[in-house]
């Protein structure tokens, strides 16, 4: 397992959520913030003069409600971003889901018990955390859908089939953010565990940055907990 790195005061630090930050959970709203990380993270942002967000999947809404008081924030793959603790929420100019697709995909997940269907502004979550024999099922139901939806593309993540715009991903997050202060001219830094974050990894390390994943440098994200915490007692 390779070390992880020193957070030095010129760089910008940039996390993915679950399976980074937070343990997975049966479902998403059953994640579990652990004690110190809120704290870990606040004195890490003051140290950087506020050059940290999270970069994630999830709606915004959902971080400010688990980690509230963040000053930025990249939800939905980076289709909706925050750069300011009171700053707009920027989103892409994309189509939504329509509603006669989602009511279609929610129909079918009824033949899959303990599936779950998350809505998201411009894309949608199939989960199968709680029925992993489901996948495949759930992956075909999402590419015979997607026929119907040039706009959107499927993206596969940690049991879960994500669909989303074309072109949104988290590379473009970590774009959008490091070409605003505070981010512009520090090193980013990006943290991520899954096939969604390499994207994120990879533009990163293009502007001569970091791009790290959690199980090669960490382990698993109370290795990532445990490092945020020592490197905040720093600088």
């Amino acid at each position: 397992m390779n070390a992880p790195p020193e957070i030095t005061n010129v760089m910008a630090l940039l996390l993915d959520l679950d399976g980074t930050l937070l343990d997975f959970a049966p479902t998403p709203d059953a994640v579990v913030v652990p004690p110190g990380l809120p704290k870990a993270l606040a004195r890490l942002e003051r140290r950087l003069g506020g050059a940290l967000a999270i970069v994630t999947g999830r709606p915004v809404a959902q971080i400010d409600a688990l980690l509230p008081g963040l000053p930025a924030v990249a939800g939905e793959h980076g289709g909706a971003i925050r750069h300011t603790p009171n700053g707009p929420l920027e989103r892409d100019d994309h189509p939504p889901v329509p509603d006669a697709w989602l009511a279609a995909a929610e129909a079918a997940l009824t033949a899959h018990p303990g599936t779950l269907l998350e809505r998201k502004a411009h894309g949608v979550a199939l989960h199968f955390r709680r029925a992993p024999a489901a996948g495949p099922a759930l992956r075909a139901l999402a590419e015979t859908l997607l026929a119907q939806l040039p706009s959107h593309a499927l993206l596969a993540g940690n049991m879960v089939w994500e669909v989303r715009p074309r072109g949104i991903h988290k590379g473009h997050a970590v774009r959008a953010l490091m070409a605003r202060p505070p981010f512009a001219g520090r090193t980013p830094l990006f943290i991520g565990d899954d096939v969604t974050d390499e994207d994120a990894i990879t533009a990163a390390r293009a502007m001569g940055g970091i791009g790290l994943k959690v199980d090669e440098a960490f382990g698993t994200p109370q290795g990532v907990r445990d490092w945020l915490a020592e490197q905040a007692t720093r600088g």
